[in-house]
C-alpha cells in the first residue's frame, strides 16, 4: 500500500506561482505512476497531470505550459509546479498513484487527502 500526503497549497494572487508536493511512503515509490487531480466546489474531480515511472509527463491541454509535474525518487516525492495562476485554478488538489500511466481517475488506486489552492486578489 502507498500513503500519500500533499502539501504546499495556500492563497496566491492571480498570476502567481505555487509548488505542490506529494510525499509517498509505503511500497516502493518508483513502481508507481503518479498523477495530480483537482476538484473545485460543485464540480467533478478532473485530471491535471501525470508522470510515469520513466519520467514521461502528461497534461490536460489547458494546463500544459503553465503546470509542470516532476518526481524525485530520492525523497519519494512528486511535485506540481503551477505558474500564471488564475482564479479558475482554485480547487483542492489531490495526488494519486496508479499501476499504469493514465488520466482516468478510476485507475488510480491510492489517493492523498488533498491540499487547498485558492487564487484570489
Amino acid at each position: 500500500q502507498v500513503q500519500l500526503v500533499e502539501s504546499g497549497g495556500g492563497l496566491v494572487q492571480p498570476g502567481g506561482s505555487l509548488r505542490l508536493s506529494c510525499a509517498a511512503s509505503g511500497r516502493t515509490f518508483s513502481r508507481y505512476h503518479m498523477g495530480w487531480f483537482r476538484q473545485a466546489p460543485g464540480k467533478e474531480r478532473e485530471f491535471v497531470a501525470a508522470i510515469d515511472i520513466g519520467g514521461g509527463t502528461y497534461y490536460t491541454g489547458s494546463m500544459k505550459g503553465r503546470f509542470t509535474i516532476s518526481r524525485d525518487g530520492a525523497s519519494n516525492t512528486v511535485y506540481l509546479r503551477m505558474s500564471s495562476l488564475k482564479p479558475e485554478d482554485s480547487a483542492v488538489y489531490f495526488c494519486a498513484a496508479a499501476n499504469r500511466p493514465t488520466y482516468r481517475e478510476y485507475e488510480y488506486a491510492y489517493w492523498g487527502q488533498g491540499t487547498q489552492v485558492t487564487i484570489s486578489s
